[in-house]
């Protein structure tokens, strides 16, 4: 794993992890992906999330992916959009709707981390993290 890219990291082993059929993966714990997870939890992309602290001082992010009856994969695509080289950042008015309206957009706003829906509502725009469909 890189160190350039947390969080670029968390969203490929989520990838990884849904289209290998695992039914959870680990990640190294931090506030940023705690709250990406929380999320994807409540928008039902993943069945749940929990911080480990056993093994390490900065702790283990276990989350637990969710699939379909035919055992298909919820998140069939999770992309980062804005990368530490290249920032996007988006006013109240441009949030992005990903494609058309079925997936999510995560952003980074001064009101912590919203999805595109909440941001929209609340009036407030930020950095692009990430898409999920």
């Amino acid at each position: 794993m890189s160190q350039t890219d947390p969080i670029g990291d968390f969203l490929t082993v989520i990838r990884n992890g849904s289209r290998s059929g695992k039914a959870q993966v680990d990640f190294p714990a931090s506030r940023l992906e705690c709250e990406i997870a929380e999320i994807l939890k409540q928008e039902g992309f993943v069945l749940n999330w929990r911080k480990i602290s056993e093994g390490s001082p900065q702790g283990v992010l276990r989350v637990y992916l969710k699939y379909t009856k035919n055992r298909k994969s919820i998140v069939r695509c999770i992309r980062r959009v804005s990368k530490p080289g290249l920032r996007i950042y988006v006013g109240k008015n441009r949030i992005p709707k990903v494609f058309s309206g079925m997936g999510l957009a995560i952003l980074s706003t001064p009101k912590g981390l919203l999805t595109g829906a909440q941001a929209k509502s609340q009036g407030v725009g930020g950095e692009v993290i990430c898409h999920v469909w």
